[in-house]
């Protein structure tokens, strides 16, 4: 026995060296693979070249940890859906869905660039350095032709309807109306602004298909106007009366089609979304808001409040996720669309009756609370607004999430 122990203990020491090469080379063709082997003193590459198209594997938890912005779930290769947005997409791959600007790459040799596509697919790799980098691994047919990209033949068949749009930033249905029709008119444009006089018939309301007398449409009168309904005053959340008005909020009831110019004017109501009554304005209609937006973080402090909740009646109301609230920050404050915001739910003051003295608040009932110390509760977070729409001294953003509901009156903030 101990012969063949000894036979076979000098067998395994004259493989090791075999096994270790065999290793080596394995190794060595897996490095090439993949691209993982760097030259000693490589010189940088010129800036027009584009970077290799091989997408690395996820390095190792070390290298992992110096890009924290990246999720731990993260995907290494997500392809591009119908109903997708581009704050969904960089909420799969990043901490901070604005951070998306510091990780996307554009590729040069894509076109449009900036644009992502169903069917698009997009990969997570690492730089030399650890730097994590997104990239259109392979692009979308739909793309077109430009920059020699392949093309797919579409062929009509009915009730089928082609992707042929980029993916929007966020659902476009929840601030449709805010991009293509005003909604914040200041005093001056209320003073202006051509109104409806009365209806065909002396009708008191008027929907769809009725016609209406319109005042001052002046020398060049478009042919469509926005007919907005004038209500609330945007102040800020407490003035009493006295403070600075940021504007009047217009609600949309209908689109003007003027059909005979002169003064009065003739117009016949389309599109109607509510009620139109005499008085309602016609406004041109706002064409500057732009339909695509990046998400990114405000290039300098921005420190404000929630002054409105859209579609409520008063500073009670509260807001959730896709819900849209006005601001009492805007251009003026370095704002503009793709800004995002946290928003932190504004801590309430309370009564402390537990204190020094609590006895006395207690003997004497619940009417002398009111001379207890107050105490300022502590705010706490409430979501994440990003900001679609701005004016000079205000803004509207739309709530993409939210942990706890949000009220007028609640502080907005660097994220």
């Amino acid at each position: 026995m101990r012969v063949y122990a000894a036979m076979a203990s000098k067998q395994i020491r004259g493989a090791r060296p075999l096994l270790a090469g065999g290793i080596a080379a394995l190794l060595a063709a897996c490095s090439t693979l993949h691209g993982a082997s760097r030259p000693a003193a490589a010189a940088p590459p010129a800036a027009s070249a584009p970077p290799p198209a091989v997408v690395r594997p996820a390095p190792a938890p070390a290298a992992a940890a110096s890009a924290p912005i990246i999720r731990r779930s993260a995907p290494m290769t997500y392809t591009v859906k119908r109903g997708d947005t581009l704050w969904g997409i960089a909420s799969r791959f990043l901490r901070n869905p604005w951070d998306w600007p510091e990780v996307w790459y554009l590729n040069p040799q894509i076109h449009n660039p900036h644009l992502i596509y169903p069917g698009d697919v997009l990969a997570l790799s690492y730089g030399a350095n650890g730097q994590p980098s997104i990239r259109l691994l392979r692009a979308s047919p739909l793309r077109g032709t430009a920059a020699g990209e392949p093309t797919v033949k579409l062929r009509p068949h009915l009730h089928s309807k082609p992707i042929t749009a980029a993916i929007p930033t966020i659902p476009y249905s929840a601030i449709a109306a805010f991009l293509a029709r005003p909604v914040v008119l200041s005093a001056s444009q209320i003073e202006r602004a051509p109104h409806v006089i009365a209806f065909r018939g002396q009708q008191q309301i008027a929907g769809n298909g009725a016609v209406a007398y319109v005042s001052r449409l002046g020398r060049h009168p478009h042919a469509r106007y926005s007919i907005i309904h004038v209500g609330h005053k945007l102040r800020q959340p407490g003035d009493l009366g006295f403070g600075h008005v940021y504007g009047y909020l217009g609600t949309y009831t209908a689109t003007a089609v003027i059909t005979a110019s002169g003064n009065p004017a003739t117009a016949v109501l389309a599109d109607a979304a509510r009620e139109t009554v005499a008085g309602d304005l016609l406004i041109a209609s706002d064409t500057s808001a732009p339909l695509r937006i990046q998400p990114q973080a405000p290039a300098g402090r921005v420190h404000g409040k929630v002054i409105w909740v859209v579609g409520g009646t008063g500073g009670a109301d509260l807001a959730g996720q896709y819900d849209i609230v006005a601001l009492d920050r805007g251009s003026r404050a370095g704002l503009v669309p793709g800004d995002v915001l946290a928003v932190d739910h504004h801590g309430s003051v309370v009564h402390d009756t537990h204190g020094a003295f609590h006895w006395l608040f207690h003997s004497l009932g619940s009417s002398a609370r009111v001379f207890a110390p107050r105490v300022k509760l502590p705010n706490y977070r409430a979501g994440t607004l990003l900001v679609f729409k701005t004016y000079r001294r205000m803004s509207f953003a739309l709530v993409v999430a939210a942990s706890n509901t949000i009220a007028v009156g609640d502080v907005v903030h660097n994220p």
